[in-house]
């Protein structure tokens, strides 16, 4: 029986060891495989053909943006904002809240990006998508170490949405801050004077009128 039990006892910790050292290795096999699953897009391809598909199993190298007074609209179209009074608020973990006048704002450097936007069912569009990373807020507002997500909120009152979006993807821009499409300012029914530019993920995650951003750490399990 004692040397039954001491075998078992050695199975469990090689398989938790194995576990351990190839874990890492399934991650990547996992994320080369998602990559791998992604279906490239021929130029000229129908956005209307795309409103029932996944935006994470598109690769859309090859399409262009289409002019914005084709783009679908969803959610609120009438919001606005005294621009003299609006800030964009970065709190929570970080040594430095802040508050950011719009004009500070787009003097900071700025990211373009074409992503895709999938309103599931009703309508897709494709934009050349310009504004903020949030990265570079993030180093602005000194955020803690050990951060793990960013809420984003927008607008403010009864109207508000919020969508919390992983640190990894706020660090390769996957997500980011617009202020500008297809070389212009933002129209108000998209969003101004900033919405959440969010690649891979459903329109609906997109927050337009975006005010504040809070910076969290969120315990695994959470």
């Amino acid at each position: 029986m004692k040397s039954r039990r001491t075998f078992i006892q050695l199975s469990i910790r090689l398989v938790t060891s194995l576990g351990v050292l190839l874990s890492p290795m399934l991650t990547l096999i996992q994320s080369a495989a998602a990559t791998m699953r992604k279906v490239i897009l021929p130029k000229g391809t129908d956005l209307k053909s795309l409103v029932n598909r996944n935006p994470r199993s598109l690769d859309t190298r090859n399409l262009e943006p289409i002019p914005t007074e084709r783009f679908g609209v969803m959610g609120l179209q009438d919001h606005s904002v005294d621009l003299d009074q609006w800030r964009l608020e970065i709190d929570g973990e970080v040594r430095k809240p802040l508050q950011i006048k719009y004009s500070e704002l787009i003097d900071l450097p700025k990211i373009q990006r074409n992503v895709l936007l999938i309103c599931p069912g009703v309508f897709s569009n494709f934009g050349r998508w310009e504004g903020i990373s949030i990265e570079t807020l993030l180093r602005m507002a000194q955020a803690e170490k050990g951060v793990t997500h960013v809420t984003v909120r927008g607008p403010r009152g009864n109207y508000e949405k919020v969508q919390r979006f992983p640190i990894s993807a706020v660090e390769d821009d996957r997500v980011f801050l617009a202020y500008a499409v297809n070389g212009k300012k933002l129209p108000g029914k998209h969003g101004f004077p900033l919405r959440a530019v969010a690649q891979e993920y459903y329109g609906f995650d997109w927050i337009k009128y975006v005010y504040r951003l809070e910076v969290d750490r969120i315990q695994t399990g959470s």
